[in-house]
């Protein structure tokens, strides 16, 4: 009874021995194989290292580059201003005093220099009078106006800070149909925390576009935008004043307005041409204004029977007096064919070669009919640029206008004085602005700027006053009461 146990455990030590010679004889097997298995896992961790390296290299992207070089010089603008609070009853329209509300806005930039100056579009800081500057790092700095063109939508910022990464400059002047383009910018703006700017890409759609303003560009007094970049790349709100970006990681263009029925992007962006906008930056930030190039020549469209109201090319209207067109022998008729190389089919066409013109520069123009048919003039300082100002009141500076004044600003009533400038709280009170044309106070005419402080220094405090301006060929008035 005591020995079944020692048998039981001698059967289990033989089949124990067994079992452990097979699984030696499998050890063995097996380390002979090991090796070989090795080899193949190490081959197997180096392809795989050379397929994500591989990976990785497809992944780094001339766009990555481009978009890695350009993004630390694009900063995020916010902007404080105060707009009027419209009527809402007509009792509030008749008998309360007109008011304002704070009002937030946003945009983007980019460095430009070493200075501290940042470009952006003008619509992103008109009438701002708090601007906060943000860049990719979270850093914010107070910002300042240096000047800015309604006509373009260019506008310059400065900030106290020159140690900014600026971008690299390319130039708009030689863009392919096609190339791969970046349009960078903030359209979050502060919905997210991280203040790094975003990526949209696509391709150069098309160039020298030209834009009609829509309903709300027209009521916030925005014109035409000439000769601009069109691209794919989303362009959102929020991205308006940041850079368009070449694959190169060089800035073609300023990133301005889109085609949108839903408010987002929908593949039609468009960007002002980076040659244009660092030219009039040049001027605003030397000058304080744009020193625009003038020849006293204007156009028109030839008028036309097509049903579907194409053009068939514009041609001369009129010519300034002792103009560079004037001195150069041109007289209205003829069709202007070309202008400095571009073809002229719209009055557009010939307006986008002046905008890229300074003074001193020439412009070439190819003619049919009466008269030469190249002609080559030099452009001059734009008159109102040189006209003396004269300061009346408070914030309101007037230029007599002259018969060069008037075909340089398209003013259909013989003198007056033009309103080149208004300051905010002035321009809180009237309803002038800048560019129209003071024609009348009461019942007297104004012949030139100074008439105007001639005839408020002569009404008694109280008196009422209407003055008659010209806008756009029109003429309005308002009804206000002298304080003396």
């Amino acid at each position: 009874m005591i020995q079944q146990p020692r048998h039981l455990s001698g059967t289990l030590g033989i089949r124990t021995a067994a079992l452990a010679l097979v699984l030696g004889a499998l050890g063995c097997a097996g380390g002979e194989r090991n090796p070989a298995g090795a080899g193949d896992a190490q081959a197997q961790v180096v392809e795989r290292d050379r397929a994500n390296q591989a990976l990785s290299g497809s992944r780094s992207t001339a766009i990555v580059a481009a978009a890695r070089t350009v993004s630390p010089s694009v900063v995020t603008i916010h902007t404080l201003s105060q707009r009027r609070s419209r009527p809402r009853s007509l009792f509030e329209s008749f008998f309360m005093p007109p008011s304002t509300r704070p009002a937030l806005g946003m945009g983007s930039g980019f460095v430009i220099d070493g200075a501290g100056h940042i470009l952006t579009n003008e619509h992103v800081v008109r009438g701002a009078e708090q601007i906060r500057v943000t860049l990719p790092d979270g850093r914010d700095f107070e910002g300042e106006v240096v000047g800015a063109d309604p006509l373009t939508d260019v506008a310059v910022v400065r900030v106290e800070d020159t140690d900014l990464p600026a971008a690299t400059m390319g130039t708009s002047g030689d863009l392919l149909i096609g190339e791969w383009v970046m349009a960078i910018g903030n359209p979050t703006g502060g919905m997210v925390s991280n203040p790094e700017p975003t990526v949209t890409a696509g391709v150069v759609s098309a160039v020298d576009r030209h834009i009609f303003p829509s309903r709300q560009d027209r009521a916030e007094d925005r014109g035409f935008y000439l000769g601009m970049i069109q691209t794919d790349a989303a362009i959102n709100p929020g991205n308006s004043g940041g850079p368009l970006v070449n694959a190169v990681g060089e800035v073609v263009g300023m990133n301005s307005s889109i085609f949108s029925r839903s408010g987002g992007s929908e593949g039609l962006g468009f960007a002002i041409p980076i040659d244009r906008a660092l030219r009039i930056a040049d001027d605003l930030v030397r000058f304080g204004e744009v020193r625009r190039a003038w020849v006293g020549v204007d156009v028109q469209t030839i008028p036309t029977e097509d049903p579907f109201g194409r053009a068939e090319g514009v041609q001369i209207s009129t010519v300034a007096p002792d103009s560079p067109a004037d001195q150069a022998g041109l007289r209205a008729g003829p069709k202007v064919l070309e202008a400095n190389g571009r073809k002229v089919l719209s009055t557009l066409d010939f307006e986008a070669a002046l905008l890229d013109m300074r003074t001193g520069d020439d412009l070439e123009l190819v003619m049919e009919g009466r008269g030469p048919d190249r002609v080559r003039l030099t452009a001059e300082t734009l008159p109102s640029v040189l006209a003396e100002r004269v300061e009346v009141l408070e914030g309101l500076e007037l230029i007599t206008v002259t018969d060069a004044i008037r075909a340089e600003r398209d003013i259909r009533n013989q003198g007056g004085a033009l309103v080149t400038g208004l300051s905010a709280a002035l321009a809180q009170r009237v309803r002038f602005r800048e560019g129209d044309v003071l024609l009348q106070i009461n019942n007297t005419p104004i012949r030139e700027a100074q008439d105007v402080t001639r005839i408020l220094e002569s009404l008694r405090p109280g008196s009422p006053v209407r003055i008659y301006f010209e806008r756009n060929g029109s003429v309005g008035y308002q009804d206000l009461r002298w304080q003396g």
